[in-house]
């Protein structure tokens, strides 16, 4: 159920400054946050919807606040976005961070509250986090639905001179929705980077009489080679025992797998790159 919000000065048009406090100290009010109370309990998108009543018209969620909320939230941050007409000074609130909107742009409401175009907020993402992380957000704003391939290049122009377009631009053609989660994004792109074939996602391997086998994150099926994210996922035993299983197979039709973890994709890149080249070659 939605609370009711209300903000202080409406509530001081009824009650008097005494019968606030001796309401609020009886747990009859719950103030959401400074200067909105309610008399329901209340859970985060009350604290979102109490927290428009305290912005200037025209105000709307925005980059990883919208994402989340469009479901491609990979980029974790506890702060809200929110962006604001250019000609609103940016209000100053805990919590909270402000963007001024360059470009017209009319909100979408998401579950009632106001949010920046998910196309939008997709190549914001894109040009203005860092490149490792900006790949991700594409792949996964295709994989939710949110949009398609044609919402983002259609956006990309409409960004031209704002910071970091360079990278949305060369970004957005090589998002793809196929890819199931960030590290898998991330170490394609740093194939990419690389200079490597683009590699296929989402691998499926046969067995003899034609039926899918096996999944592969990345790989080069005409090399048989396999490329796979190595994550806390793995280290359970069911699934050390299925790995062990899946390697065997594997190596037995002759596809030469090559695992990765969180060390290599983030301190060692050029180990990444050279150990493909390498296969390859």
């Amino acid at each position: 159920m939605t609370a009711e919000l209300w903000r202080v000065e409406n509530l001081m048009r009824t009650l008097s400054a005494r019968r606030l406090r001796t309401r609020l100290d009886r747990a009859e009010l719950r103030r959401v946050r400074r200067g909105v109370y309610t008399d329901h309990p209340f859970d985060d998108e009350d604290e979102l919807r109490a927290l428009l009543l305290c912005l200037p018209e025209g105000a709307m969620f925005a980059r990883q606040t919208a994402a989340r909320r469009y479901g491609f939230g990979v980029l974790r941050d506890d702060l809200v976005h929110v962006q604001v007409p250019i000609t609103v000074p940016k209000p100053r609130l805990p919590g909270l961070v402000v963007h001024h909107s360059v470009l017209p742009v009319e909100p979408v409401l998401v579950q009632g509250l106001p949010c920046v175009p998910a196309a939008r907020c997709a190549v914001d993402l894109a040009r203005t986090v860092r490149r490792l992380d900006a790949l991700p957000v594409l792949d996964c704003a295709l994989r939710s639905g949110a949009v398609t391939p044609d919402d983002l290049l259609a956006e990309v122009p409409a960004h031209r001179a704002l910071r970091g377009v360079r990278q949305a631009r060369e970004l957005v053609p090589l998002a793809d929705g196929r890819a199931e989660c960030r590290q898998e994004s991330q170490l394609r792109l740093v194939l990419l980077d690389g200079r490597l074939p683009p590699p296929e996602l989402q691998l499926l391997v046969h067995d003899a009489y034609g039926f899918p086998r096996y999944r592969l994150d990345l790989g080069y099926r005409e090399r048989r080679i396999g490329i796979e994210y190595d994550g806390v996922s793995h280290l359970d035993r069911e699934g050390l025992r299925y790995d062990r299983e899946r390697v065997n197979w594997l190596d037995a039709q002759g596809w030469r797998m090559r695992y990765f973890t969180d060390r290599d994709l983030y301190r060692r890149p050029t180990h990444i790159v050279a150990t493909i080249r390498a296969a390859l070659s």
